[in-house]
């Protein structure tokens, strides 16, 4: 039967948002190399201090976004998640939904979980979302021609990413009903761990080839509204070869990191797409919870 522990959800969320800075992900951060004027602990202090509002039950997408972000804007004191949390409400309020239903769920499952939240998503949550938004400050969703995030929304929630989904991945996920994190990166994840016994360097691997995957994939959105199209896609361009590779060399890893993070480049988005994806395994697969990764163990 399928694991009906009542935090569930919150812990697979925490559980996500801890794997993303356990695995050393180059130019992100994380325990064992900072950055960004950032360090691991503030993304941590960032999860738990979102886990409730993100996850609580009866309440809509659109509140869970602000209040999640508010709550995390406070204990880190700036922008850590606004992508995870955008991902990851919607991801939860549709999980709630679906998993007391379920015995064995299926992504296919929460795919039509999902579609049904979306589907109710209403202007009240845009309001949230954009409030959400301007709190943390993260570049918005870019610039547009309507709905920008500086402006009062005037259409649903999911109509207003529909807009952004051209120039943005994780506007993108509503607009397709988590294609990309529900289809691509749960294959990813699942191909990585290779149906051999779940210990943390493997689910650290997997971690790191999700990543690899999502951001070979499509130009990462926040090195293109930071840094521009070009430099995006040649970060794609580099992340590529490291994908095809067999095994990865930790010290080149270490040195393509360095060189990331010297130039200011956060592959960030890439890094959210992956923490929804971990976000999704886990609820689908409890079983995966019980590896775990804590901060003191900095699982390098």
């Amino acid at each position: 039967m399928f694991d009906a522990r009542p935090h569930l959800i919150e812990e697979a969320f925490v559980w996500a948002c801890t794997l993303d800075v356990a695995c050393a992900k180059p130019g992100n951060v994380s325990i064992g190399a900072p950055g960004h004027r950032m360090t691991a602990d503030l993304f941590i202090a960032s999860a738990q201090a979102a886990r409730a509002a993100l996850t609580g039950r009866g309440t809509s997408v659109g509140e869970r976004i602000e209040r999640a972000v508010s709550l995390s804007m406070g204990a880190a004191g700036c922008n850590t998640n606004m992508g995870i949390v955008l991902l990851c409400a919607p991801l939860a309020h549709a999980f709630e939904a679906m998993l007391p239903a379920h015995a064995t769920p299926t992504a296919h499952d929460a795919r039509l979980a999902l579609q049904a939240t979306l589907s109710r998503l209403d202007i009240a949550d845009a309001c949230a979302a954009y409030r959400a938004i301007a709190l943390a400050n993260p570049g918005g969703l870019g610039d547009a021609p309507s709905q920008n995030v500086g402006t009062e929304p005037t259409v649903d929630l999911l109509s207003a990413m529909t807009l952004a989904s051209d120039r943005d991945s994780i506007a993108r996920q509503y607009a397709n009903g988590f294609a990309d994190v529900l289809g691509f990166g749960l294959a990813q994840f699942r191909a990585a761990l290779d149906d051999g016994p779940v210990d943390q360097p493997r689910l650290l691997r997997a971690v790191l080839r999700t990543w690899l995957g999502f951001l070979s994939r499509w130009p990462d959105s926040h090195i293109a509204r930071k840094h521009g199209i070009a430099l995006a896609r040649q970060v794609s361009h580099d992340a590529r070869a490291w994908h095809a590779q067999a095994e990865l060399d930790p010290v080149k890893l270490a040195a393509w990191d360095d060189a990331l993070k010297r130039d200011g480049i956060n592959p960030g988005t890439s890094a959210d797409l992956t923490v929804a994806t971990l976000f999704a395994a886990a609820c689908l697969d409890p079983s995966l919870l019980s590896v775990s990764c804590t901060p003191a163990a900095s699982c390098m």
